[in-house]
């Protein structure tokens, strides 16, 4: 069982919305869910991601040891350089996803609200001769997103983790508050969840399931490479990649705008010519409410469902775009 999030001192800012699973902890919105994400668009505000867990490696072997765990090459990983990795079963599939920073000394990493305790399980066992400390920071370090574009300044001695979608802060929990009165507007996980969805940006736990594989999201490349070394579960990865052949691929729907409720998670696809009693060939995965785009979905389809079928989600109507080429 997940170990349950650190609660956020901002869940007391005016008009703060509590979010739902997988996100309990943190705000959902502070009360105007498109006006948040043309914030974030724009490169201003802030997310509290306070809820996701923090794990530290340290030693002088770190990235060494950690280049053996990962899917990720992170043996030469040079400091303030991020990074995002998989941790595989023997089998192939995902078990977790790690968003890494390393700042010369100490390896810092993000990861799935909850998540950290099997994590560090995991990475216990694996220590051996090793020279390497593991820690959970979750209690004391918060994870704060800052938008790209964003002017805002980390707080002198902050571990910033910045990619082309934005900033990760791994700021002080007691110093949220303050960060938060110097720096907001404060803008809920929603808004954030609904320009991922956008973006195309998988999310373990909700884009992945028990059988998941990394070729099926996307994650090749960003998340895998290819040309390291030895690691569990690369027998399936270089195989899958060599013959092409993903199960199941990801996909953006453009879901019908004249539907009040979104489907949810694990909603039905389906052949929108086989209708409601058609066989399902996928499912839906995350869906969103965006301030452009209108109602979207990312979902995880079948490999062989052609690229241009009309389909259904949760039995709202959705056109797909290709995300993952079959």
């Amino acid at each position: 069982m997940l170990r349950q999030s650190p609660v956020s001192p901002l869940l007391s800012l005016p008009g703060a919305v509590p979010a739902e699973a997988p996100d309990e902890g943190v705000a959902a919105h502070y009360g105007d869910l498109f006006r948040e994400q043309r914030a974030l668009a724009d490169g201003t505000g802030f997310v509290d991601l306070s809820h996701r867990g923090v794990v530290t490696v340290s030693g002088p072997e770190r990235l060494s040891w950690l280049h053996l765990l990962l899917t990720q090459h992170v043996s030469e990983l040079p400091p303030g350089q991020a990074t995002e990795a998989l941790i595989l079963s023997a089998h192939g599939h995902i078990e977790h996803a790690l968003y890494l920073v390393d700042d010369g000394e100490t390896t810092w990493l993000h990861t799935e609200p909850g998540g950290q305790e099997a994590l560090i399980a995991y990475l216990e066992s694996m220590k051996f001769f090793y020279r390497v400390e593991i820690a959970d920071r979750t209690d004391e370090i918060a994870v704060v997103h800052l938008p790209a574009g964003s002017i805002t300044e980390a707080p002198e001695g902050t571990v910033v983790r910045e990619t082309a979608h934005g900033r990760d802060l791994f700021l002080p929990r007691a110093e949220l508050p303050a960060f938060a009165d110097a720096h907001g507007p404060a803008i809920g996980v929603l808004a954030l969840e609904a320009l991922r969805v956008e973006a195309h940006r998988p999310r373990l736990g909700l884009e992945t399931d028990h059988r998941t594989i990394p070729h099926e999201l996307g994650w090749i490349g960003t998340a895998v490479h290819l040309q390291k070394g030895c690691y569990r579960g690369q027998e399936t990865v270089a195989r899958v990649h060599n013959l092409g052949k993903p199960p199941r691929r990801l996909v953006f729907l453009h879901l019908d705008g004249s539907e009040v409720h979104l489907p949810p998670h694990g909603a039905p696809v389906r052949l929108a010519a086989d209708g409601e009693e058609g066989r399902q060939l996928g499912f839906v995965t995350t869906s969103a409410r965006h301030h452009e785009l209108g109602p979207i979905a990312l979902a995880l389809v079948k490999r062989n469902v052609p690229v241009d079928a009309q389909l259904t989600a949760g039995g709202t109507a959705a056109a797909q775009e290709v995300v993952v080429e079959p």
